[in-house]
Parts: C-alpha cells; structure tokens; sequence
C-alpha cells in the first residue's frame, strides 16, 4: 500500500498498517519526516522547531504513537501552568488533592491575574460545560466568544483566561472557533480527567521525534521515499487506480491513504474525483490558520522557567529551548551561559505581512518587559518563521466539511488532521485521522484490527455532575 504525506497523520497510518503486516510504501515531498510539526536547518546551521508543539494528558493516541515509535521517553511532563500578566504578577494552574473536576480550585482562586468578579464568571461558564459533557446544544454556527458573550464573561476573563487557553490550543481567533470545539477543549484537558491538562513538551527537536518511525516501517518490509512530490492522480472506473510522483514515477497499490494537506490535495484531485465523491469539493471551503514562532538567541541567561505564558501581548508563550533541551556549554557560571528561547503566536493573522525585523522588535520588547534579566541582555541572533497555513480553523459549522478518511473512490483512504476525527486541529487530531483510515483499509479488508485508543476515563465524581457522561470513557 502507499502512503502520501510524512506528517503525523501519514506516520501515524504507516505505523499502523505496518504493524498488522501491511507492506507500506511512504513518499514524502520534503527531505525530512514530520510535515508542520517538525524541524529543520537555517542557513546559519541551527536546527529550529517549525512551531513548539506540546501534547497533554487528554491526547491518548498520540501518546501511543510516540510509544510506537520510541519517542515516548523524549517528551518532558509538567504539571503546572505559570502565566504572566503585563505588571508582572503571575498566576500558577496546579492540580491540588482534590479529584475532577476540582482538582484545579485551589489555583485557580489564587490566581492572581483575575479578580474575584471575573472566576465567578468563569465558574459558571465552566458549570455549564461540566453538565453539558463539553457538548453545548447551540447553533452550529455559534463562536466560542459569542456564547462567551452570552454567558457574560468580563473583558478580563476572556482576555486572561479563556483566550490564552484557547488560542494556543486551537490556534485561531475565539470569534472563529466553533462553539464546541472551544468546549471539548476544557471538557477534554480541564473537567473530565485530573491528568487531562498536565503538559508535555519536546525535550529533543521535534524532527528527532520521528527517528523511529522509518526503523518500524522499513523493518517490517517498508520504504520511505524522500523529495518525492505528488503530481497526479488518476481514477478510472471511480476507483483509485495509479499517483504519479516528480519525475513522472507511477506507483499503483491496493490502497492508498492521502495525507496531505487539504488544499493541496484540492490541488491535485482530478475533476473526476469530486463527481465520484462529492465530499472531496468541500476541500477549498476548509479554511487555514497562522502561527508564527520567533527564536531569540541571548548572550546570557535570562529565564530559568522551561516556559512561560504571557497574557494580553503579542507573544503568547517563551519557551526556554536551552532548558528544555539540556545545556551542554562549558561556562564558568550560570549567567554567562548563552540561552535559546523560541516564542509562540498562534492565530497570528495580523503578523503575516510585517516584516519580520519588526516581528523581532515587538516580540523582543515583550519579552525584555517580562523577563527582567533580558533587559540588559543582547541578541546574538533571531530568525522569525511563519506558518500561514500551520493549522486548519477550526470555524463555527467546520465539521459538515470535514470528509471521512474513507473516500467514496475504491482504493483511496484519508488522513490529516481536517479530516472528521473528532478534535480540532491538533497532533492528536492528526494521529487519530491515521489510526482511524489504518482501520478502515484493515476493515475493507475483511480485517478487524483496531488502533483508536478511547479518550482518558471521565472521574466518578464528573460522572456524577454530568448528565451527559453516564456510560461514556
């Protein structure tokens, strides 16, 4: 069978399939594995992270895959969130002894950021997700902050909490996330599991993470095919029958699973393709979102945090690339030593036509506001990247477009974390597309051989306060 595409949604069905035996033939177009959650080479001889992804407790089949491929043990867990406001005071999200759905209270009501006026509002909002089982029955197409208007939230809960989570997560303005995306968001990682929101960041670069992914497919017989584009595709009979790569090569299989990006598989589909499925014409409805990572290179310390979440300016996260990764530099003393910090926007929409000089600017000010070390500090180097199309948005009514990963047209399967999987746009999101078209190749098959690994159990006491939540977990 073939594969097109080595983000994690291609990765993800090739271990799969390979696994239960399936001789798996993988083309990717890039000369490295990992699609938008990767990293590369700058042309100073830095390897960068495309974007700093994290993964959390609630992200079971990602979790699983980084087990099938070896990289489990190169993810660092953390159990507290710290956020910073504009005059410095901060706020530390940590689970106390208390089960879900209140195992955060104790931080929460010391949070400094927020006055008692604005967490009585988010309590209440927060109320109304638990009972709902993170499904509120709204108009589908209802944003996150309409319904956060609805519920009156102060101007300082939805500026300090709900949109420093949500942005992150989904990466996308709250005026353009769908209702019950933002609420599976809290329901997922917040309510339902005391372990749903504990974080785990990369402690290697995320191209490092994928190592292991061509020992599991070459060993079972497989093969990983580098710079190899994608330039046709040709169906006869509505049914799959041959994809022709860069250079003219023709490959033809049992099956196939596209894992590409959605408008680029928009790009290449045949005209023949939307009259077999019309599904596939809704491709170019689905819309993209931005992230834009800024890498600071200080000659000296300045942060001892791994990371740090900024509320109300431009940069959203600091993360401490030197920490994280481990420090290997000789320096006499801790403050001499030269440190590395990547910072996050997501949803940076906004950012897409400055010129990354003054990106640099903005981010660097920010950052010498919140960190007083940085201050006095100096820039050995920066590099600014931009994703326009980091993520798919996750918009109000995004699911009637979303295609399943099992295609009207015989032999094609989908993956990609815009397919209908559930989740948002997220590594999580990518990984069960793969599980699930892995599946249905096996299904169609005749086999029976599963690779979804159900959510993380909803806690006694959530069961009880939700009157969704009987049976599920």
């Amino acid at each position: 069978m073939i594969v097109v595409g080595g983000g994690l949604a291609g990765l993800s069905s090739a271990v799969a399939l390979a696994s239960a035996g399936w001789r798996v033939r993988l083309f990717e177009q890039r000369p490295f594995l990992g699609g938008r959650a990767t990293s590369y080479e700058l042309p100073s001889g830095e390897h960068v992270d495309n974007c700093q992804h994290v993964t959390f407790g609630c992200c079971t089949n990602l979790e699983d895959f980084f087990s099938r491929v070896g990289a489990a043990g190169k993810i660092r867990q953390f159990d507290r969130l710290v956020l910073q406001d504009p005059t410095g005071r901060r706020g530390i999200m940590r689970a106390g002894f208390l089960p879900a759905p209140l195992h955060l209270t104790g931080s929460f009501l010391s949070f400094a950021p927020l006055k008692m006026k604005d967490k009585l509002g988010i309590a209440r909002a927060m109320w109304l997700i638990l009972r709902n089982s993170g499904e509120l029955a709204v108009h589908e197409e209802t944003s996150f902050l309409s319904w956060l208007r609805i519920q009156r939230q102060t101007t300082a809960a939805i500026e300090r909490f709900w949109k420093p989570v949500l942005v992150s997560a989904l990466s996308e303005d709250l005026d353009r996330i769908d209702v019950n995306y933002g609420a599976m968001v809290f329901w997922k990682s917040v309510l339902s599991n005391k372990a749903g929101y504990r974080m785990g960041v990369p402690a290697v670069a995320l191209g490092d993470l994928y190592n292991g992914c061509r020992l599991e497919i070459e060993k079972r017989g497989g093969e990983i095919n580098f710079r190899a584009p994608l330039r046709e595709i040709s169906i006869r009979n509505g049914t799959l029958e041959k994809v022709v790569f860069e250079g003219r090569r023709e490959e033809s299989a049992d099956a196939f699973v596209l894992a590409m990006p959605h408008d680029a598989l928009a790009d290449v589909l045949p005209p023949s393709a939307f009259a077999a499925d019309p599904a596939l014409a809704n491709l170019r409805k689905i819309q993209d979102a931005s992230i834009t990572g800024v890498h600071l290179w200080f000659d000296r310390t300045v942060m001892d945090e791994p990371y740090l979440t900024l509320l109300e300016t431009t940069t959203q996260w600091i993360f401490n690339k030197s920490a994280l990764y481990g420090n290997a530099n000789g320096a006499s003393s801790q403050s001499e030593i030269p440190q590395y910090l990547q910072l996050i926007i997501s949803a940076s929409h906004d950012l897409l036509e400055k010129p990354r000089s003054e990106i640099t600017e903005i981010c660097l000010a920010e950052v010498r506001g919140a960190l007083p070390r940085a201050r006095n500090a100096q820039i050995v180097k920066s590099a600014v990247i931009k994703e326009a199309a980091a993520t798919f948005s996750p918009r109000p009514g995004i699911d009637r477009w979303r295609p399943t990963q099992k295609s009207r047209i015989g032999r094609l399967y989908l993956a990609g974390d815009w397919t209908a999987t559930g989740w948002p746009a997220t590594m999580e999101g990518a990984v069960r597309s793969g599980y699930l078209a892995a599946e249905a190749i096996i299904g169609d098959a005749g086999g029976s051989e599963k690779f979804l690994c159900p959510d993380l159990p909803i806690e006694p006491l959530v069961k009880f306060l939700s009157r969704n939540a009987t049976g599920r977990g």
